[in-house]
C-alpha cells in the first residue's frame, strides 16, 4: 500500500460497517489490523474520523493511512541461529529450542527469537509481530510458523481461528494413564496468581485431545492435540486431570518414583523444564492451499529422558 489510499464506497456495499468494507478493499490486512488503525484516526470517512463499526451510505470518500512498521524503539534484528525446518516465500517454520523466548517483553527486552527473525530477514519487519501467528511458552520446544508477508499472515491467522492448523505435541506426564481422551474446560488467570493460568468458568473455550503415544512403569508419553490455542493450555489441562507434565516448574512439582533407580531420579531431577514439545504441524500453504506437513525430532535432553524412562520399566519388569 502506498502511504495514503483514497477509495470511494461503490453502491453494493451500503450498509455494511465500515470495518467490513475495509476488508474487502484491503483484502491483504486481517480486520484486526484495520480495525486498529480506525481506532487510531489513520482511517477517515468523508474527512472526519469514525468507528470500525459505523454504518457507510455508499458514496462516501475513505482515507487509508497505514501505520509504520516497526514503531520506532521496537524490535531490533540479533544474529542469532536459527533452526528452520521449511522456508519459501511466503513463510518459514522454524524449530524453536528450550530457553528461547518467542516474543521481547518485560524482562526480555531482547534475544528473543522475533529479534532472530528480523536479523534472518529485515523484510519481516512488516509484518505484524515479525510474522509469528502463534507462539509457545519460552521452555517448550518445536515448531513454530512464521508469515513473511501480510497475504500469508491473515490466511495463517484465519486458519488458526477456523481451527484448520493442526498442532500436534509430545507430552511426558506424571502417573500413568489407562487411555486418551480429551479435556474442554474453558482457560483463564489464576484467581490469585496473575502469573498462572487455570480451568475457570468464566475463562475462554480450551480443548485439549490427548492420546497415549508409550507407557512406562510411572509416567505416560501423550501426543496432544490442540483444537484451541490458550495460553498454557496443555500444561493446564494435563494438570488439572492429575498428569502434570514432568518438568513444569508453574503447574506441577517434582514427583521421584518410589523405588526408581539412581539413573532415573538423576533424569528427572536434571530435566528443569516442562517436558512438552510441539513435533507435527499440518497446514494449507497460504498460497496454493498444498498440504504441507511438518515435524521436528526430539530435542536431545527429551531423548535422553525418554530413554531413561524406558530403562527404568525394563528393570520393573524383569
Amino acid at each position: 500500500m502506498k502511504a495514503c489510499e483514497l477509495y470511494q464506497i461503490p453502491p453494493e456495499l451500503a450498509g455494511r460497517r465500515l470495518d467490513q468494507v475495509l476488508v474487502r478493499l484491503l483484502p491483504d490486512y486481517s480486520r484486526s489490523r484495520l480495525q486498529e488503525w480506525v481506532r487510531a484516526g489513520r482511517v477517515t470517512v468523508d474527512g472526519a474520523p469514525a468507528t470500525p463499526s459505523a454504518r457507510l451510505r455508499g458514496g462516501e470518500q475513505v482515507r487509508v493511512s497505514p501505520a509504520e512498521e516497526p514503531a520506532e524503539g521496537g524490535p531490533v534484528a540479533e544474529a542469532i541461529a536459527l533452526d528452520i525446518v521449511h522456508e519459501d516465500a511466503d513463510l518459514l517454520v522454524v524449530s524453536k529450542p528450550a530457553g528461547l523466548v518467542v516474543h521481547p517483553g518485560a524482562g526480555n527486552p531482547a534475544g528473543t527469537l522475533m529479534n532472530a527473525l528480523l536479523h534472518h530477514d529485515p523484510a519481516l519487519a512488516q509484518v505484524p509481530r515479525a510474522g509469528i501467528v502463534h507462539r509457545l511458552d519460552k521452555d517448550t520446544t518445536g515448531l513454530l510458523l512464521v508469515a513473511r508477508t501480510l497475504p500469508a499472515h491473515k490466511h495463517l491467522v484465519e486458519q488458526l481461528a477456523e481451527r484448520a492448523i493442526h498442532r500436534e505435541y509430545l507430552a511426558l506426564v506424571q502417573g500413568p494413564l489407562i487411555s486418551g481422551g480429551t479435556v474442554d474446560d474453558p482457560i483463564g488467570r489464576h484467581r490469585t496468581d496473575r502469573t498462572r493460568m487455570a480451568v475457570a468458568a468464566g475463562g475462554r473455550e480450551a480443548v485439549t485431545h490427548y492420546r497415549i503415544a508409550q507407557r512406562f512403569a510411572r509416567h505416560t508419553l501423550l501426543r496432544v492435540l490442540l483444537e484451541t490455542g490458550r495460553t498454557h493450555q496443555i500444561r493446564v489441562h494435563l494438570a488439572s486431570i492429575g498428569h502434570a507434565v514432568v518438568g513444569d516448574p508453574t503447574y506441577g512439582r517434582l514427583r521421584l518414583p518410589q523405588g526408581a533407580s539412581p539413573q532415573l531420579v538423576a533424569a528427572l531431577t536434571g530435566f528443569r523444564r516442562q517436558a512438552l514439545h510441539a513435533g507435527r504441524l499440518e497446514l494449507s500453504h497460504p498460497r496454493d492451499g498444498r498440504l504441507l506437513e511438518l515435524e521436528a525430532p526430539l530435542p536431545a535432553d527429551f531423548a535422553a529422558l525418554l530413554a531413561a524412562l524406558e530403562h527404568d520399566a525394563q528393570a520393573v519388569d524383569a
